[in-house]
């Protein structure tokens, strides 16, 4: 057997076929998980310094830390490759689909919810921040909602209490009936923090306030959405820098370019994560730096909008923690976190050079996801931090005649965890999810996205 009986029992993963650890320790002899977390990492050669009550042989996988997905809107897997908005540009993407994302329904959001995370999970994913700012009448509770199922996969998450405050009556993108008051915003938000948010290296579900963007919010609720984020000690997050027209908006609307409209509201701070993060000067990335604030790298979803390229490595040079986000599925469209590795490193590569290594775009999806989350226990295979890990084969047609098994994982493009575990407990088995029956999901979900569409 390979599930530990009882938290208190000792389970070694032995001589992994190879290992990305996201630091500098060896793990060849694989790894000893007690309690949920990682007890040992064992170098080539080496045995746990104590019995272990159970093995698993991962002779045959190569082992990561959990992948870790910082930006998402898990409602969007319904509204994948619409016609309407496949070839399209941010704004006349989002004028497109709002109408339709406001007749978002909670069995939807479920259904919706559940895919995305099931998706996830099965490339190796094991947390996943969302982004959901779609409040529709009806649609009140889309938060509690999603906590029930992610707790249902066995995942972690970081889900934020997204808002619309600015809408076309008064000079936004969003139509009127998506949009919220701003006070129905905050007192959601304290409840949620409230209610949901753990604190701690095993924290299950925390909450994070997030704004949607500078052309669907005031400056009032980003001011004050920092405020009550500073007073209950949760992160924020927003879109910011997508697009030249965004940069354009801001310049209009509000006489600043984004970082100094990000600064004006007081969100130039290390409690804040940005999605996308692409347009900003080398000034620019220098205050980001020098503030600790982060960016979600959504290399897929930039070139599916043609948005422009990140400045990666110019934004790590400068000390911004950078992670990975598969963005929402309408711009993907996909929720697939070892193939948007493999796309940040395309990408990256092409601005930087083909010297960029495979482990870097790895450690941005691990450890730097998990810099990106204020997660300090994930993203890591080292003694005392969470057993949250991705394992893969690497016997299918598209690697056979590979050398390098980490380099495999994304050069041949792995797009399938065999086996992947959540705070020491397996949530993939032998490629499937044990108790989820797929088909009976696909079969309701794509039921419900044809509904959504056809209104």
């Amino acid at each position: 057997m390979a599930h530990p009986k009882s938290p208190a029992a000792r389970l070694w993963i032995r001589n992994p076929q190879a290992a990305f650890t996201a630091n500098g320790l060896d793990a060849s002899g694989g790894l000893v998980v007690s309690g949920g977390v990682i007890a040992e990492v064992l170098a080539a050669g080496q045995s746990p310094s104590e019995p272990c009550q159970e093995t698993f042989d991962a002779g045959s996988h190569v082992l990561l830390p959990g992948l870790i997905n910082t930006h998402h809107h898990f409602y969007q897997t319904l509204t994948r490759a619409w016609g309407p908005a496949a070839n399209a540009p941010l704004f006349p993407w989002l004028q497109n689909l709002y109408p339709v994302w406001a007749r978002l329904t909670p069995r939807d959001l479920e259904l919706a919810s559940t895919v995305a995370l099931a998706e996830l999970l099965l490339s190796g994913c094991t947390t996943a921040a969302d982004h959901h700012y779609l409040f529709p009448a009806g649609l009140e509770d889309a938060i509690d909602i999603e906590v029930a199922a992610v707790r249902q996969l066995g995942m972690r998450a970081t889900l934020t209490r997204g808002s619309m405050t600015l809408g076309t009556d008064d000079g936004g993108l969003p139509p009127q009936s998506t949009v919220q008051a701003p006070e129905v915003v905050l007192a959601d938000s304290e409840r949620l923090v409230r209610q949901y948010h753990e604190r701690g290296g095993d924290a299950v579900i925390q909450i994070a306030l997030a704004p949607c963007s500078p052309f669907s919010v005031t400056k009032g609720i980003m001011a004050e959405s920092a405020a009550l984020a500073e007073r209950l000690d949760v992160r924020l997050h927003t879109h910011l820098a997508e697009t030249r027209d965004e940069e354009e908006f801001c310049r209009e609307m509000f006489g600043l370019r984004p970082v100094d409209y990000l600064d004006s509201v007081g969100w130039l701070t290390d409690r804040t994560w940005l999605g996308h993060g692409i347009h900003f000067s080398d000034a620019e990335i220098s205050r980001l730096g020098a503030a600790g604030t982060a960016v979600a790298h959504c290399a897929t979803s930039n070139m599916r909008l043609a948005s422009g390229t990140a400045r990666v490595l110019e934004l790590e040079d400068a000390g911004v923690p950078v992670g990975l986000g598969v963005d929402g599925s309408a711009s993907n469209d996909a929720s697939n976190m070892i193939l948007e590795a493999r796309q940040a490193l395309y990408l990256q590569r092409l601005r930087y050079g083909a010297d960029v290594p495979v482990e870097r775009a790895l450690g941005w999806g691990t450890r730097g996801s998990a810099a990106v989350l204020g997660r300090a226990g994930l993203g890591q295979l080292a003694p005392g931090m969470q057993a949250d890990l991705a394992l893969f084969r690497l016997d299918g047609l598209r690697f056979s005649g590979s050398h390098d098994p980490v380099a495999a994982l994304l050069l041949c493009a792995a797009d399938r965890a065999d086996r992947v575990m959540v705070g020491g407990q397996w949530r993939v088995v032998d490629g499937m999810i044990p108790g989820l029956d797929i088909a009976g999901l696909i079969a309701e979900h794509s039921a419900a996205a044809r509904r959504l569409v056809n209104g």
